[in-house]
């Protein structure tokens, strides 16, 4: 089962999950809105420092996708105290490893270092947050970066393209439609402006979260904060206004055409998030998200799971099959099953072997063995999670930049604990409907003039 699952473009090219427990926390606000949030862990004379920007692709509209993860990579190219590259010199010279990620709903930057060496992370993190140089010169070299990463991660890779136009295609309004890279039309016309107004607008104190786990004393740490953190003047962040996705009214479909060994099927419902059911607790009851993560888990958490067990086992049908649902979004998300047909079964059949499991979910409760297990696997992956100081760390920052509060965190297992057989069905009944349904398909071409296996499935927009 996908935990609270974050999909972010990493530069060291990681995708992963994250779910830890954010017990025992201490908060402190500065004047100009910083937050800065310190948990201690003394198992190693080890600190993990991270610094949360509210801004994503999420934050974005046409014209200007890609923004923010451009920026991500300029974080890196000198301030006005720092040349570029000093940075990155300065923290592995003092044995520590360093990176950034931008999601749809944030960008962060971290550091693991000795905790002796916290200072340093502190300084250079508050020079950038407001002093970042942004020279054309650079920005010309790193956009070329950037555009390279996508041919090389979106369109050379033939699932990737798809699960980028099912986004495409299943949300109409929603910024979550948008690439977190952006389109290559955008990045061919951005500019170092748009760039310094994007920084300008969003990376203040007041639209910053500091997070840092680890061997520290959390008094000391604030004393540090407010040293670095506390001088920096506060800004004007603009209200983000995200247009409601109008309600669909029927199943999409989406076919893409790519080079490709095999076929591939992707279905996508429209779910709502836990900042969903706290904006409209009238439509989305707040258990409602814990039960669609136990859903995901009854489907495809592990090798007991259904779509391992019935569709790769016992059907055959699938030669890989998974599921991502993450309710610790901003905005309302999808419950994505990704799968390839095995032997000679076409993704037709495959969908329709699918289908068949989700209307036995809605049909029948599930088994009470089948909740346990789900509900021991989420306290075993957490206190696994919870041997990780960047995880600990991660799950707080990602909570606090959606909109939810890092309590929220503590209460994950015991409220995924609480769901019930029949709000799984519930759930299953409520969302796993064509209303909300988006299919893809990746129709295999030729690789080299090889013959690739056929696939079936109406095409309603090719790409």
């Amino acid at each position: 089962m996908k935990k609270i699952f974050t999909i972010i473009i990493l530069c060291s090219g990681v995708w992963f999950a994250a779910c830890a427990h954010a017990g025992d926390v201490r908060e402190f606000t500065f004047n100009n809105g910083l937050k800065l949030l310190v948990k201690e862990d003394h198992r190693a004379p080890v600190v993990v420092s991270q610094v949360w920007y509210k801004v994503g692709s999420s934050y974005e509209h046409a014209g200007i996708t890609g923004l923010s993860h451009a920026l991500e990579h300029m974080m890196f190219k000198g301030t006005k105290v720092h040349p570029p590259g000093e940075f990155s010199r300065i923290i592995a010279g003092n044995g520590g490893e360093e990176n950034a990620f931008t999601s749809t709903d944030y960008t962060a930057y971290f550091q693991t270092l000795e905790k002796a060496s916290l200072p340093i992370s502190f300084e250079l993190e508050s020079d950038r947050m407001r002093n970042l140089a942004l020279p054309e010169d650079e920005f010309t070299k790193e956009i070329e970066v950037v555009k390279e990463e996508r041919r090389m991660r979106t369109e050379d890779d033939p699932r990737s393209l798809l699960y980028e136009t099912l986004h495409a295609t299943a949300f109409e309004a929603s910024p979550y439609r948008q690439p977190i890279i952006g389109w290559m039309s955008d990045l061919e016309i951005m500019k170092i402006s748009s760039l310094r107004d994007w920084y300008k607008k969003w990376y203040a104190p007041n639209n910053a979260t500091v997070v840092v786990v680890g061997d520290v004393n959390a008094d000391e740490v604030y004393k540090l904060a407010q040293k670095y953190f506390a001088p920096l003047p506060k800004d004007n962040v603009p209200e983000v206004v995200s247009m409601p996705e109008p309600e669909q009214r029927g199943i999409k479909r989406v076919t893409v055409k790519r080079p490709a060994e095999l076929p591939s099927l992707m279905m996508a419902y429209k779910t709502p998030s836990l900042m969903t059911a706290q904006q409209h607790p009238d439509q989305v009851p707040e258990w409602e998200p814990y039960a669609l993560e136990v859903l995901s888990g009854i489907l495809d958490g592990g090798e007991s799971a259904r779509f391992t067990s019935d569709l790769i086992r016992k059907k055959e049908m699938a030669a890989t099959i998974g599921l991502d649902y993450s309710l610790a979004s901003r905005l309302g998300d999808l419950f994505v099953i990704n799968a390839v047909p095995a032997g000679k079964h076409n993704v037709q059949e495959l969908e329709q072997a699918i289908r068949v499991e989700i209307e036995k979910v809605k049909n029948t409760p599930v088994s009470a063995e089948e909740l346990a297990r789900v509900q021991t696997q989420v306290i075993a992956n957490d206190v696994y999670q919870r041997d990780s100081l960047f995880y600990q760390a991660m799950i707080i920052g990602i909570f606090e930049s959606v909109g939810l509060s890092w309590h929220k965190a503590d209460e994950y297992v015991d409220r995924v604990k609480a769901v019930t057989a029949e709000q799984v069905q519930l759930v299953a009944k409520k969302y796993l409907i064509d209303d909300h349904l988006t299919v893809g398909v990746l129709v295999p071409l030729p690789l080299n003039g090889a013959v690739v296996r056929p696939t079936s499935g109406v095409s309603e927009h090719v790409r």
